[in-house]
């Protein structure tokens, strides 16, 4: 085994330039394996024999091999670096950032402009990380949440008694906005009051995959006398801008829907303004991936620098 004193003044790169040249039997081929410069590795092969004390290469024009000292220093380096490997390895796991999967579930229409900044950060950062996506409804991504199929998800705030051993952490608010197409009339409209909203027919996702989208427009028209009707359901936002594109009805959607729709559409504020649409990262109560926490950091949502922010004169109506 290596004596302390002398792994104490040579690093790991000597011991792993003199295998991969053991390996190869030729310096030449060593360098390119390792990709570093031919004349750097001849440099250190030399520089640790001579704290050696003792030749460890039989050098000749074409190859090199091993002298008895190198094949018992050969073997000996082999072990301190796979026991360096396995203590990075080891470190990795306990962090919960070891090379592996991250499973991430999202809702398309309100991670538009979270999820493209968490994954680039991602990469940036932990690239040994592969993210995989899932798109799935709200309650298909809380049950695989609780099934351990997902080990973080991208959604609008559930309701309390949905986060029973989960928690909430809260990434972005975006504002509520009536969708319409652009010749619709209430396009005429700076803003829409609830008045306006009286019995339009409306389109709107599915209840059965969406049901706090259907308890937010409970809660937004309770007390009206004609609340809108819903006339047609969407499991997908795709298909959900189709429908009101087509003209056969509004829809209540958050702000962040706006770099989807391009010019199809037109995004026109509510008066009075309803409670925004809070949207976060929901993960299990107990979890060891230190990785769940590095993608909610990654994905929180930076205010916008103030040059870019509009000015209150601005009109109202958002043209896409």
């Amino acid at each position: 085994m290596l004596r302390p004193q002398l792994l104490s003044s040579m690093e790991l790169r000597h011991l792993r330039y003199f295998v991969a040249v053991a390996e190869t039997e030729n310096v030449t081929r060593a360098a390119a394996k390792l990709r570093i410069a031919q004349p750097a590795v001849s440099r250190q092969i030399r520089d640790l024999e001579d704290e050696l004390g003792v030749p460890l290469l039989e050098r000749n024009a074409k190859s090199v091999r091993l002298t008895e000292a190198g094949r018992l220093f050969l073997q000996e380096a082999r072990e301190v670096l796979a026991r360096a490997d396995a203590a990075v390895v080891k470190v990795q796991a306990a962090s919960g950032r070891s090379r592996g999967e991250l499973h991430v579930g999202y809702a398309p229409s309100l991670t538009a402009r979270i999820l493209p900044r968490a994954l680039r950060q991602m990469q940036a950062e932990f690239p040994q990380i592969r993210v995989l996506l899932h798109d799935l409804s709200s309650e298909e991504m809380l049950a695989q949440l609780r099934e351990g199929k997902l080990h973080v998800a991208l959604m609008v705030e559930p309701a309390a008694p949905q986060l029973r051993g989960m928690r909430f952490r809260e990434l972005a608010r975006y504002a509520l906005r009536v969708a319409a197409a652009p010749k619709h009339p209430l396009t005429r409209s700076r803003s829409v009051t609830h008045a306006q909203l009286s019995g339009l027919p409306l389109v709107g996702y599915s209840r059965a995959d969406y049901p706090e989208y259907h308890q937010r427009l409970a809660d937004l028209f309770t007390g009206t006398a004609r609340p809108p009707q819903i006339v047609e359901e969407h499991d997908s936002v795709t298909s959900l801008i189709a429908a009101v594109e087509a003209g056969r009805g509004v829809a209540l959607l958050p702000e962040c829907v706006a770099c989807l729709v391009g010019e199809r559409l037109e995004m026109i504020p509510i008066t009075p303004e309803p409670p925004p649409v809070i949207v976060g990262a929901v993960c299990r109560q107990r979890t060891e991936l230190a990785t769940v926490e590095d993608f909610v950091n990654a994905a929180v949502e930076e205010p916008p620098a103030p040059s870019r922010q509009k000015s209150a004169k601005a009109r109202a109506v958002v043209r896409i």
